[in-house]
Order: structure tokens, then sequence, then C-alpha cells
């Protein structure tokens, strides 16, 4: 006879309303990078990056380059007070990895309720705000992001637009060395 389990005392894993968010805000981001026809690719372990969006030219051809995605899904939408902006909390480490990555790093805040994601891109925001000084001595930072960011085809299509920029001004800087 096979021995039974006590069931009191096993209790599964559960699939939370955080799990379940998480993998709509991917889906949500993918819909629009598939509809401009290029490639997203979620991470498989993920230490900071969820997705890489790859680009394709007319003709189906590959782009260099590529923007890194970090995804982050919410039911609690932290407006500011003139509801123009988004107030979204960052991990002091996990903005110095993304600060020190060559490709734009953009980071999408999904709001699970509305069904709209928004965006940021890191760097260019850092690079703007003279408050980057501040987040060195605090464990976290408060980013704002503009609600007209709102993640689309047309975000996505810019977003094409940032990794060419950055791969032109990489032109003629990379020695590959023996």
């Amino acid at each position: 006879m096979a021995k039974k389990w006590p069931t009191r005392q096993l209790r599964r894993k559960q699939r939370t309303r955080q799990h379940i968010i998480a993998d709509q805000s991917a889906n949500h981001v993918e819909r629009h990078i598939l509809s401009c026809g290029f490639a997203a690719e979620l991470t498989r372990h993920d230490y900071g990056i969820d997705m890489f969006l790859s680009f394709y030219g007319q003709e189906g051809g590959p782009q260099n380059g590529m923007v890194l995605l970090q995804l982050k899904a919410t039911d609690h939408l932290k407006l500011s007070g003139n509801g123009k902006t988004i107030a979204f909390s960052l991990v002091r480490r996990d903005l110095h990895y993304w600060l020190q990555q060559p490709s734009p790093v953009i980071l999408v805040v999904y709001d699970a309720k509305a069904r709209k994601a928004y965006w940021l891109y890191v760097q260019a925001h850092f690079e703007a705000n003279i408050r980057t000084q501040i987040w060195r001595s605090q464990i976290t930072t408060t980013v704002n992001i503009p609600v007209k960011n709102i993640l689309n085809r047309a975000a996505i299509l810019r977003f094409q637009q940032y990794n060419s920029d950055v791969i032109t001004q990489q032109q003629d800087k990379i020695h590959h060395h023996v």
C-alpha cells in the first residue's frame, strides 16, 4: 500500500498576486515589441535585467546592440501630487549596475489595475539630473517617471533609436586585443 503523506503538515507553493502581475507585465511589454517586428527574450535568471530587446531592419536582418529592460509590476501606483509623474523606489545596487551598462536600460513600471506600463531611460535620467549624488549615500532612491512615458509601439521605436544612438557613439572606440 502506498504511503500517505500527512496533508496538514505540507503546504504547497502558491502562485501569488505578485507572480501573476509580473507575468502580465512581461506579456504587455512583449506584445508591443512583437508588434514592431522585434524580438524579446525574458531572462532565465533575473539579476537586475528581466528582458533583452533585439532589433531587426525592414528586411529582417538583425541590428547591432540591444536594449535591456527591468520590469516592475504593481497594483498600487504612486502618482505625484500633480499627477504628472509616478514615484518609484529603486535599490542603489540595482541602479549602480544599470548605470554601468553600455546598452540603454529601460525601467518599466506596469500598473496592473489600469493595464498600462510606463518607462524611464535610466542612464539618460541620471545623466540629466544633478540629484545623482544623493543616491550614493542611501540604500534606495526614488525616481519620478513622467506619466506621458506610456509604453506602447511608439515607445519601442524610440528605444530602437536610443540603441542606434549608443551604437553610433561606440564606433571606432572599441578595440579587441589578443
